[in-house]
């Protein structure tokens, strides 16, 4: 994974969530299968992206995150809001499904 490769994502995918992560990180280790439940449950058009802040720093420093985990939602290419270290997944749910429903309204 590199940053081209992230930067095409954002900008190819009408809903994206980036997951910034370290697996020396218990809040990240316990709020990761939650955060997977609810995209495939709410959220199955969003795509999820899980990028190791410790092995692709790169990545982490173009994105400025500080700190692990931290989630950052785009929305048709357009960061739309990040959350960092203690979030419940009922806040990110509440957050993105009203602009989720809109894009992928049938």
């Amino acid at each position: 994974m590199n940053i081209t490769l992230v930067e095409q994502t954002v900008s190819q995918q009408k809903a994206l969530l980036l997951y910034f992560f370290s697996d020396h990180c218990a809040p990240c280790i316990s709020l990761r299968p939650k955060v997977q439940e609810m995209v495939a449950n709410d959220f199955p058009k969003m795509e999820v992206l899980y990028i190791d802040s410790e092995k692709h720093p790169e990545i982490t420093a173009h994105y400025g995150i500080f700190s692990n985990p931290t989630i950052v939602v785009f929305f048709e290419g357009h960061e739309f809001q990040r959350w960092s270290k203690f979030v419940a997944v009922t806040q990110i749910g509440q957050a993105v499904e009203r602009p989720y429903d809109l894009i992928f309204e049938e």
